[in-house]
């Protein structure tokens, strides 16, 4: 089994603890180790290192080996610019092309910045995933059962069982992130997983799929895999995410629940529910903070000068050198919005 572990990001939805230059999978938020550092240890619970990349960008690549010190610095990938998600893809399988292994191998790709504690489900659904890959010669996705109607993540909609496997379906369709009613019905219908961006193929797949469904994105892996100076043709990439040009294209795809939990902490709701509270529903990080009549709040001080907080429920309050929040959680997913209006 071959892994790509993809470390982009441009530091948004946590500003400003993350930062295009310092983004979140280089963050520290569950435990001792920064979430690439613990995605890392869940690949090598699937292969060796001889058969993991991490493909990150050239703006914080010297961050991503200092973390990853014990790892092979030549499968550490440098992207010189960001082009997106579909070009870490094509990246990575030109990469595997270059290892001339069998082109059947299961090819799995990660995210750098999901949390995921329960390791044994992880790796069983994922070693699960590439045993269909394989078997049948298709991309395979895996998804999370909806726990409650989200409207912050996308799905994907799976329709009859394939070939009689237990809990194996095809995919009939991807959905953008829906409003509050569409959630809703599809929570109750049954017939959907929320699209948690994980797939195992392999590179007989890949490139049969994208030459039928995608032949723009599978000319511009032809001019990667030919190219003499891959850093100066991976520039003429387009900047799109691997979702419109890949995922949401190709027929006959298959798509299994992943036993595992799984969070994207992607705004500071989703960072507060992780984190350690007290009585109050409080989390506190830092120095000089001081709380009165606060609840279900999560304040954090990077810097030295006092932080307090009085009388409010439900907000977050974060000071580093980068910058100052204060936002209602019902209003986190507004802090990207924000963040890069600031960056411009």
């Amino acid at each position: 089994m071959i892994v790509v572990i993809i470390a982009g990001g441009s530091g948004t939805r946590l500003w400003p603890l993350s930062t295009p230059e310092y983004p979140k999978h280089l963050l520290r938020l569950a435990n001792e180790d920064s979430l690439i550092q613990n995605t890392l240890t869940r690949a090598r619970k699937l292969t060796e290192d001889d058969k993991i990349f991490v493909i990150t960008d050239s703006s914080h690549e010297h961050h991503v080996v200092e973390q990853l010190h014990d790892f092979k610095r030549d499968h550490i990938l440098s992207e010189p610019a960001r082009r997106g998600t579909a070009s870490c893809v094509l990246y990575a399988m030109q990469q595997v092309k270059s290892l001339n292994l069998d082109e059947k191998e299961p090819v799995v790709f990660l995210w750098a910045d999901h949390l995921i504690r329960d390791h044994k489900g992880f790796v069983t659904s994922f070693k699960w995933a590439a045993r269909l890959a394989k078997k049948y010669d298709k991309v395979v996705f895996i998804g999370a059962e909806p726990t409650y109607p989200s409207t912050g993540f996308g799905y994907m909609e799976h329709g009859d069982k394939f070939d009689n496997e237990e809990s194996v379906y095809e995919l009939a369709k991807f959905h953008e992130k829906p409003d509050g009613p569409t959630a809703r019905k599809y929570y109750t219908s049954g017939r959907f997983f929320w699209n948690m961006g994980y797939l195992v193929t392999s590179l007989s797949s890949f490139e049969k799929v994208i030459a039928e469904y995608s032949p723009t994105y599978f000319q511009a892996y032809q001019n990667l895999c030919a190219a003499t100076d891959i850093k100066k043709a991976y520039l003429d990439l387009e900047n799109i995410a691997v979702d419109y040009v890949f995922s949401e294209k190709i027929k006959g795809a298959l798509v299994i629940p992943g036993s595992f939990d799984w969070v994207d902490i992607g705004s500071f709701k989703d960072l507060h529910e992780i984190s350690p509270q007290d009585d109050n529903g409080n989390h506190t990080k830092g120095v000089n903070v001081e709380l009165e009549n606060t609840t279900n709040s999560y304040v954090q001080n990077d810097l030295e000068v006092p932080v307090a907080v009085i009388g409010l429920d439900n907000v977050v309050v974060v000071n580093t050198p980068h910058g100052i929040l204060v936002t209602n959680k019902n209003y986190a997913q507004k802090v990207g919005d924000v963040a890069k209006r600031l960056q411009k």
